[in-house]
């Protein structure tokens, strides 16, 4: 299991989030970060690559034995197929793409009554760029971005039954569509191509609860117990540190409508869900991030940085039970 930085776990800092009014960080920026934290590779969208020399953004890495993984989004095969042409070339193994159609916490309520179609749609445009992800000999993964649950990512992985299709694991975005992360993780191991390692904490609501970015080990996802799965089930997948987003994302879980267009869940599944966030919720308190909270510049990405060092500490160390 090798390890390495993604842009989105410090987007103020790294100039990703426009309100930081920094300039992005280039590719080669990011690899030499990454170096200087000991890690083993980068990831980042390919909007980072525009105006940039692809092949010796791949060059640098390569001189430094750092992977690259690359991210876009959606499922048009045009686009995709455009998209893992570049990453064939850079030598990278896995690009990354989301589905969405679903808010951030798992609130598909903008779709209510057409998600089945949706995800239909998703079949037929992710099948075509399966073949093309094949034809290059590049992985794509398809994130868990707090939209598909895992009885649909595994359906996309089956249908389309392809060695070069499988998932992006993220730890904490299990939890946007109300399941634990060890359980998603089960359900799809077999498929799974890349992980961003996340974690969260849980504060409770009235509809459901928020998820609140924290440092690696500090919050509700068993980190541990999943790197336990990933050496057994998935050995050579590579990982990236991906800490929360800076605005906490509320699952409404307990609201009504939040249902209705989810697969079919037992209240054993929803039981040991609920016990789960009661068991590591945080003491009612103000859960919100400096940047929530319109505190300076400054401060938002000392909280980042903050983080981020926290995690890798923390990943370093978990990551040796398995590298001895």
């Amino acid at each position: 299991m090798r390890l390495g930085l993604s842009v989105y776990g410090t987007t103020f800092s790294m100039g990703i989030d426009p309100a930081s009014g920094r300039s992005a960080i280039k590719p080669k920026e990011l690899i030499d970060q990454a170096a200087s934290l000991g890690l083993e590779g980068v990831e980042f969208p390919i909007s980072l690559l525009r105006d940039e020399d692809a092949a010796g953004v791949a060059r640098y890495a390569r001189e430094r034995d750092m992977f690259i993984g690359l991210e876009t989004t959606g499922f048009d095969p045009g686009h995709l197929a455009e998209a893992l042409h570049l990453a064939a070339r850079m030598g990278v193994p896995t690009l990354r793409t989301i589905v969405g159609g679903a808010k951030l916490g798992g609130d598909r309520r903008s779709l209510a009554g057409k998600w089945q179609p949706f995800l239909e749609s998703a079949l037929r445009g992710l099948s075509e760029a399966a073949a093309a992800a094949e034809q290059m000999r590049v992985n794509l993964a398809v994130e868990n971005h707090q939209d598909l649950a895992s009885e649909e990512l595994s359906w996309l992985c089956e249908t389309i039954d392809s060695p070069y299709f499988g998932a992006v694991f993220d730890t904490g975005s299990a939890l946007a569509t109300a399941e634990e992360p060890g359980d998603y993780a089960r359900a799809i191991a077999g498929y799974i191509k890349h992980v961003h390692l996340k974690d969260y904490s849980l504060y409770i609501s009235e509809e459901g609860y928020r998820l609140v970015r924290c440092p690696l080990g500090q919050g509700a996802v068993d980190i541990p117990a999943l790197l336990a799965l990933f050496a057994e089930r998935c050995p050579d997948v590579t990982m990236s540190l991906e800490i929360g987003a800076l605005e906490a994302r509320h699952v409404r879980a307990l609201a009504d409508d939040y249902w209705p267009d989810y697969p079919p869940r037992s209240a054993a599944q929803f039981a040991r869900l609920w016990r789960f966030v009661q068991t590591n919720a945080k003491p009612p308190g103000d859960w919100r991030t400096p940047y929530e909270r319109g505190e300076p510049a400054e401060s938002i990405m000392a909280y980042e940085t903050g983080q981020l060092d926290a995690s890798v500490a923390y990943i370093r160390q978990a990551l040796r039970t398995f590298q001895a």
